[in-house]
């Protein structure tokens, strides 16, 4: 089933979970909702984040040494589930997480916490085979990258294999800001609405206003990340409130349109 953005372009925020602390977290979770946030991507702390450049690298860093762990972040997303029903909540992590919590009770969880999805930024769509029956058996959404060197075909796969949206990534490389938005993004996207009606959500680098309502012209959706974890970091000791004035800043210029 596709999420719902209620806007366009819809806001997909990304957080590390446990950086600086869980409750801090939750906090800025729903203090990003009620800003206008349509999605949250929980992000899963790892000790060898290689898709993530150094704002993210460094937060999953501070989380870990908080002991922030899956199942911590899976009762936390069960916890803003019952403060906010329409979000949509995705479970970002790694695949070696969840293999050592299990396939099955990592599913079975994050179904019973109200989790809508999760996007496993290192488990390729050709070797999903088993992860996508046992989301699917639980009536959850599975989310792919789909990268500007993807040729066609694998296109087409990551399209049908992806339920709630398809995250297209703007440039190669890890996360981070960007001072401009790569013109591959458009020519992703593109290609990816010949093969899939799901919602496509543009994201890594974008960081501005001027960014978003950019990829908010040919996307559905904008992945924020890099940049509200650093507003996150520089922050310290009001978070909650720092996040939502930047989310607010972001949708701002949409709002103004609509």
């Amino acid at each position: 089933m596709p999420l719902a953005f209620y806007n366009k372009p819809g806001l997909v925020a990304y957080v590390t979970c446990g950086d600086p602390d869980l409750a801090t977290t939750r906090e800025v979770v729903l203090a990003a909702i009620g800003a206008g946030a349509d999605v949250i991507e929980l992000g899963v702390p790892f000790s060898d984040p290689v898709a993530d450049g150094p704002v993210i690298q460094r937060a999953s860093e501070r989380a870990l040494k908080c002991g922030t762990c899956l199942s911590q972040v899976l009762m936390l997303a069960a916890e803003v589930r019952q403060h906010s029903q329409s979000a949509g909540l995705i479970v970002f992590s790694y695949l070696n997480p969840i293999l050592q919590m299990g396939m099955e009770k990592f599913c079975k969880v994050t179904r019973h916490a109200g989790v809508d999805g999760a996007l496993v930024t290192d488990l390729p769509v050709e070797e999903a085979d088993e992860y996508l029956r046992t989301m699917r058996a639980h009536e959850l959404a599975p989310i792919f990258l789909a990268a500007p060197t993807s040729p066609d075909a694998r296109l087409k796969r990551i399209a049908e294999a992806s339920q709630g949206f398809v995250y297209a990534v703007s440039r190669t490389g890890v996360t981070g800001a960007r001072q401009n938005l790569a013109d591959d993004a458009k020519q992703l996207v593109r290609r990816l609405r010949r093969v899939t009606n799901l919602p496509i959500a543009v994201g890594f680098g974008i960081s501005t206003a001027e960014q978003f309502a950019e990829a908010g012209e040919f996307a559905d959706a904008v992945v924020v990340g890099s940049a509200i974890v650093e507003t996150i970091e520089h922050n310290r000791g009001h978070e909650a409130e720092a996040v939502a004035q930047f989310v607010q800043r972001l949708c701002a210029r949409q709002l103004q349109k609509a």
